[in-house]
């Protein structure tokens, strides 16, 4: 039985392949790609190559020069949203995001807001948390610079239309944080006209942590500005940071044993297909909603069916979300997470920011309808009728 649910946070467990291909870097490589022209040093460098090709290819990318490593998906929503104000810092700017972002988003834009950017966030639906895409699009204005919005929420698991958004965006490019959706469900950057897209690859990709990265459009490049500078193992002679990609934005060495664990992961979802992977997750879904239904004292917030969403509930209680989550673990060693799960915006359109959030449960590849059955069961027992929610 899996009793870990809180893989919208971090994926757990990882494939075992994750794990064997780590340790295989740490036994038998070692080295960092571009600094020698020794074996394990092209080792490593072949091995970073073929990650930029494995995640490119997974969400059609045009160019894998333009897959750039990150930090985690925080680091690359910074690169994207200070490298654009950046760049136009010397012209008015207005950048549009929604109610439904993490803070991720929120918390830098609110930092350049202090610098003289100007934002908007635009309202989602309180019973559904999806944006319109006439929203967005009435929220634009001739500083407009860039739209940012979260594919899936962290908080109630709406998966937003990127496509229509993307179309109601006209010219202004479109950053997409696809931290809860990447490697759950279907992303194609051309069709849906995504121009820069964050990633993490700890959560749905089922890499390590420490591992994420942005993926660009030809030409957005040209309108982000560096905030990292150093070495990058090319152009050494200059003591300028280099224009070509990726070196322009990757300075420093990178995470290689992680990497070689992202790598090994990407192959793993490849054989096993986003389609099956997707479509064992919806079963979850259902198989949770249906459970719930007829549990009095609890409820989910936001959407109550599997249209537009991914595998991340959040549950109301009428007791304080902590104190559930707390009985959980005692009661069948159920692990989640409490709180507002650093999306503010998001509980305040949900109603559950004065009840101190929500108790959230999320579902990874390895869960199995009896991992859900269990979880139901356990939803109930904490669900007393003294604890009925308002």
């Amino acid at each position: 039985m899996q009793l870990y649910f809180d893989n919208a946070a971090t994926s757990f467990p990882k494939p075992q392949c994750v794990i064997d291909a780590m340790i295989a870097y740490h036994e038998h490589c070692g080295a960092s790609p571009g600094r020698g022209a020794y074996a394990q040093a092209a080792e490593a460098t072949d091995v970073l190559g073929e990650c930029r090709e494995l995640l490119c290819e997974l969400v059609n990318a045009p160019s894998e020069t333009h897959c750039i490593f990150t930090l985690n998906c925080t680091d690359a929503l910074n690169l994207a949203i200070q490298g654009i104000a950046s760049h136009f810092q010397n012209e008015k700017v207005h950048i549009v995001t929604t109610a439904m972002d993490h803070n991720s988003v929120l918390r830098p834009l609110h930092a350049l807001e202090k610098q003289g950017v100007s934002i908007t966030v635009v309202d989602a639906c309180n019973e559904t948390g999806i944006v319109d895409p006439s929203s967005i699009a009435a929220a634009i204005t001739p500083t407009t610079k860039l739209v940012a919005i979260a594919h899936g929420s962290n908080v109630t698991g709406t998966v937003q239309d990127i496509a229509a958004i993307s179309s109601a965006c006209g010219d202004i490019p479109l950053l997409v944080d696809a931290a809860q959706t990447m490697g759950h469900t279907h992303i194609d950057m051309q069709t849906m006209n995504i121009a820069l897209l964050a990633f993490p690859g700890h959560k749905g990709l089922l890499g390590p942590l420490g591992t994420g990265g942005l993926i660009m459009q030809n030409g957005v490049e040209k309108i982000i500005t560096p905030h990292r500078f150093g070495g990058t193992g090319s152009a050494s002679e200059y003591p300028v940071q280099p224009t070509n990609l990726p070196d322009k934005f990757e300075s420093g060495s990178h995470n290689m044993i992680g990497i070689y664990g992202l790598t090994a992961s990407l192959k793993w979802i490849k054989e096993q297909s986003v389609e099956t992977l997707h479509n064992l997750e919806m079963d979850l879904c259902n198989a949770f909603i249906e459970g719930l239904h007829n549990i009095s004292g609890v409820r989910i917030v936001g959407a109550q069916t599997n249209s537009n969403r991914c595998g991340v509930f959040s549950l109301k209680f009428k007791e304080q979300p902590t104190i559930v989550a707390k009985r959980l673990e005692t009661i069948s060693g159920i692990k989640c997470r409490a709180g507002l799960h650093c999306a503010p915006y998001a509980h305040q359109i949900m109603g559950t920011t004065d009840c101190g959030g929500t108790v959230r449960v999320s579902f990874g590849p390895f869960h199995t309808l009896e991992d859900v059955q269990l979880l139901v069961e356990a939803i109930e027992r904490c669900a007393k009728p003294e604890l009925v929610a308002t």
